[in-house]
């Protein structure tokens, strides 16, 4: 992580904060505190306040743009919590191309492109990690690594809307410390007649194909069915898709910068490593919903949601090792600390061909029972199952002149580019066959204990995730003043996540074994014809004239020898984390009049006992034997956490609302962090050491006794509905942070049971002196810190300004935040939260009339700190540059005659062309990915039967 080097006092802006923060607790405390009108059982939408309290809105044109604007607008007002939503313009069209397009334009919501897509979302600052994301009311598994939702697993056309709960309620069953997404499906029911809906959508990418084996065009088609049956008391919706998404990435990674950064000991390009790549994403779903209410007093829904989704990823380049690397400099040009221009000589770059193919499958199904028991009382019982599968095929290889730095080294130069990039020029050509061959060309190869050829390697990770759930709610209703109802209810959940790792280095087929260079294995092999595709791959972005492109799966099939990589980290890696969760809760609904204004809200607490247990294995290198041992490991801890929460909504002047809120919020850690796993190392020569703890003995790995991160949360919300449609809202919040996880923390550890890989008279010493105990490096709750923003948006049908500009309209947001976090390891200096952007601002301005619709929309972040793939795919963490990406489309719907119910739909996104662009050590000179994607065009035909 980047680390601020601000170890100041909570500045004006905050103490200001604070201060609002404590009046609006206080007023939440002596008006009891409060809920919405959430009563959300497990898979209901918040229910809607009585007509009386809602004022009317005229004229809103019920379709597109502005239905949709409307319907959010009426979640955000009918709801006592802070809540943001975006609403489908119609069946199985939400206003963007994804779910997370759509969610990014949301108040204090932004999204980090990953691959050309946006897949992962920060809530007020809060990464993707400190959300918690529901289906219909029920927590979801995930196809990622971790606990992150990616939203492009879910097809948009499915969810009729989408809300993001920014404060608690006792009801709300898993939320998260940053807020809540909760996706949500057509109810037929609620349809006025039937539907038959097809759309069909072609797309192409702005880059032209940049692998041989790719392709820029894709497409999209989906088909909606709703119906209801027995005098409208059974209702059905089916809703199939099907899409093939290509996206173009020119590619720029850096290693990082050797020297000082004086003009003495400039800052020189480490090593690069630029590439091109083409990826395809090919999903397939299907949804179906069965919803029955033959009477007043029973009401049933079975939900069924399945997607599978492909995604291959062509990537082609070259590394150049370069100044960490020890070839030659000269040429150098220094500018302001920086060698502007280098030359390096004798250089054995290592050409890569590279595949990647993650196949995913996720499902869900849910069944909800709402009973009434009497006049007063209603039962509701739930129950759900949803699961997620992955496997990952990794696959690199390598060609270079020689192995381990032998044939001709080239010479190259590097200039830095005004982005912060360098073109690179080499002098060897790299689509020559009769030098370049299939190799380890830095002689990288090790397998833990001798050097091996590795002339490429293959990672095969797979994921499953699995969580099923069942719930049971009571709720009542009350006549005690203010006081209206109550509700009651326990939830029980078991998720189990398995991670499996299997790796491989391949190696020329030949004499050897286990392709070590001391068995006979051939260090190089000629490069198969029948392995050349068409084309080279021009890489003149960056200088590099072209590159060889091959097909990475005949290599992998005909030109290499697996061998399984043992290596002691290779071997620990496998492992499975259940968590059992026990959860109950009451509250109290509060709906009358205080002091002559409207109030709603509630009052309640959830108690949380969770079981977390883990299975997997540690690992040991013994030096003196050259030996690895494997032993089985597994843990469990169990924890009680109680949650109160309090919010309230108060009519303040005709449809002007104020919603305060005031929790106790907690979300839990990654998966891989609860893991039991430990790679265990023992050094004789730390005996005796006192930065060791004085023992031979360490470890890094998961920590089973890990605690969720915990939150203090005050929420105050001023909200304006106008009449003729839109609102203003500003809202204010301050999150207290503890039990922060550092991801490094070092903790003692009993390595009693290790005595026996050290020799008798090496133990004899550790017994004697009690040096048993050493250090094990795993993530503990050692942080705590804060984080307080505002946010302002406006929703404004331009009708309300004048008749005359009718259809046309605005709608926009802006957030500010600011956090400071400090862990135990290094409470000197303070971290920012991964994912924050200090300042986000998003724009849309529409014209939706007479079947016309046109809408342009911009959205900004600052700088933050962003989770990207670092070394062998692990997660890092690394400075993002602001970006502001602007997207438009344009349609036109037919009202009459025989082409009624064909709309057409053309769109543009990310027309700015921004790159991606990480950098480090707070240095923006410094740049590390420079990831170029593209535009995007789409046009599509929409017909309702």
């Amino acid at each position: 992580m980047n680390v601020s080097q601000s170890n100041r006092r909570f500045s004006t802006r905050t103490r200001l904060a604070l201060r609002a923060s404590a009046i609006a607790l206080g007023g939440v405390v002596s008006l009891i505190g409060a809920d919405a009108a959430l009563a959300q059982d497990a898979a209901s939408p918040p229910p809607a306040a009585p007509a009386a309290d809602v004022p009317e809105q005229q004229d809103i044109v019920v379709s597109g743009i502005r239905a949709s604007l409307a319907s959010s607008a009426r979640i955000k007002r009918e709801s006592t919590l802070i809540v943001d939503s975006v609403s489908a313009e119609d069946i199985g069209k939400l206003p963007d191309v994804s779910i997370a397009d759509s969610l990014a334009r949301l108040p204090g919501v932004t999204a980090q492109r990953l691959e050309g897509r946006d897949q992962r979302l920060s809530i007020r600052g809060l990464g993707p990690d400190f959300g918690t994301t529901l289906l219909n009311g029920r927590e979801q598994v995930t196809v990622g690594d971790n606990r992150g939702v990616e939203y492009d697993q879910y097809p948009s056309e499915f969810f009729k809307n989408v809300n993001v709960y920014k404060t608690a309620d006792a009801s709300l069953i898993a939320s998260g410390v940053s807020g809540t997404v909760d996706l949500r499906m057509l109810r037929p029911l609620d349809q006025a007649h039937r539907v038959l809906s097809v759309a069909a959508r072609g797309e192409m990418n702005g880059i032209k194909a940049l692998n041989p084996d790719s392709s820029r065009y894709g497409y999209r088609a989906s088909a909606t069915y709703v119906d209801k049956f027995a005098n409208d008391t059974l209702g059905i919706a089916i809703g199939v898709s099907a899409s093939q998404n290509p996206s173009q990435d020119e590619r720029y990674n850096a290693w990082g910068y050797a020297g000082g950064g004086t003009a003495a000991s400039p800052f020189v390009l480490g090593g690069a490593k630029p590439y091109v790549q083409s990826n395809l994403l090919k999903r397939y779903g299907a949804v179906a919903t069965i919803e029955w209410q033959p009477s007043d007093n029973f009401h049933s829904t079975f939900d069924a949601l399945y997607s599978h989704f492909r995604e291959t990823q062509h990537l082609r380049g070259i590394e150049f090792p370069l100044g960490f690397s020890g070839p030659a400099q000269s040429g150098i040009s220094v500018s302001n600390g920086f060698a502007t221009t280098t030359t390096f000589s004798n250089v054995h770059a290592i050409q890569r061909n590279d595949l990647n193919d993650r196949k995913a499958e996720n499902f869900s199904f849910g069944w909800n029972n709402d009973i009434r028991l009497n006049d007063r009382i209603k039962l509701n019982v739930d129950a759900s199952w949803s699961r997620a599968t992955r496997t990952d095929f990794l696959l690199e290889t390598y060609t270079g002149v020689g192995y381990g730095g032998s044939g001709p080294g080239d010479t190259v130069t590097v200039t830095q580019q005004p982005n912060g990039i360098y073109k690179i020029v080499p002098t060897l050509n790299y689509t020559d066959t009769s030098i370049f061959k299939l190799t380890d060309p830095q002689g990288w190869g090790y397998n833990g204990t001798t050097p091996v050829v590795q002339a490429g390697f293959l990672n095969r990770p797979s994921f499953k995730d699995d969580l099923k759930s069942l719930r049971a709610t009571l709720n009542g209703e009350l006549d005690a003043g203010v006081l209206k109802g109550w509700e009651i209810g326990a939830n029980y959940s078991r998720r189990s996540k398995d991670s499996a790792y299997t790796s491989y280095f391949l190696c020329p087929k030949g004499a050897g074994t286990n392709c070590t260079v001391a068995s006979g294995t051939p260090t190089s092999a000629a490069i198969p014809a029948a392995a050349i595709l068409g084309r080279n791959i021009p890489l003149g972005y960056l200088g590099v004239p072209a590159v060889l492109a091959l097909d990475p799966m005949y290599l992998y099939n005909n030109a290499y020898n697996a061998v399984y990589d043992n290596r002691p980290g290779s071997l620990v890696r496998d492992n499975n984390v259940t968590e059992d969760v026990y959860t109950g809760y009451a509250k109290l609904i509060i709906d009358g009049e205080l002091g002559g204004k409207k109030l709603k809200g509630s009052l309640g607490l959830q108690v949380i006992r969770t079981r977390q247990a883990s299975t997997g294995t540690i690992s040991n290198f013994d030096p003196a034997t050259f030996t690895v041992t494997v032993l089985p490991a597994s843990g469990s801890s169990t924890y009680t956490n109680f949650l109160p929460s309090a919010s309230m909504s108060v009519e303040l002047i005709p449809a002007g609302y104020v919603k305060l809120g005031a929790s106790q919020t907690m979300v839990r850690p990654r998966l891989d962090q609860e893991r039991i796993n430990q790679e265990f190392s023992v050094s004789p020569g730390n005996i005796g050491n006192p930065a060791n703890l004085n023992s031979p003995f360490s470890s890094s790995g998961g920590n089973i006794n890990l605690r969720p991160y915990q939150s203090t949360n005050i929420d105050a919300s001023f909200e304006k509905y106008f009449t003729g449609g839109g609102y203003i809202a500003l809202a204010g919040y301050f999150k207290h942070l503890t039990k922060f996880v550092d991801p490094s923390n070092g903790l003692p550890f009993d390595f009693t049971a290790a005595l026996g890989q050290l020799s008798p008279a090496q133990r004899a010493i550790v017994v004697a002196n009690g040096w048993t105990t050493g250090i094990s490096t795993s993530p503990d709750n050692t942080g705590r810190g804060y984080l307080v923003g505002m946010e302002a948006t406006l929703s404004l049908p331009f009708k309300t300004i004048s008749s005359a500009l009718d259809g046309f309209g605005f709608f926009g947001s802006g957030s500010y935040s600011e956090s400071s976090i400090k862990l135990k390891s290094n409470p000197a200096q303070a971290i920012t939260l991964p994912g924050l952007s200090k300042y986000v601002a998003s724009g849309e301005l529409y014209y939706e009339k007479h079947g016309i619709q046109v809408r342009a929309s911009y959205r900004y972040r600052s700088s933050f700190l962003g989770e990207v793939a670092g070394l062998s795919a692990a997660p890092t963490y690394r400075q993002v540059v602001s970006e502001g990406i602007l997207d438009a489309q344009i349609g036109y719907e037919f009202q009459a005659g025989p082409l009624k119910g064909l709309a057409i739909l053309a769109q543009a996104k990310n027309l700015t062309d921004r790159p991606f662009i990480t950098y480090q050590n707070d240095d923006r000179r410094q740049v590390i990915d420079y990831q170029r994607y593209g535009r995007d065009y789409y046009l599509g035909l929409t017909y309702k039967f």
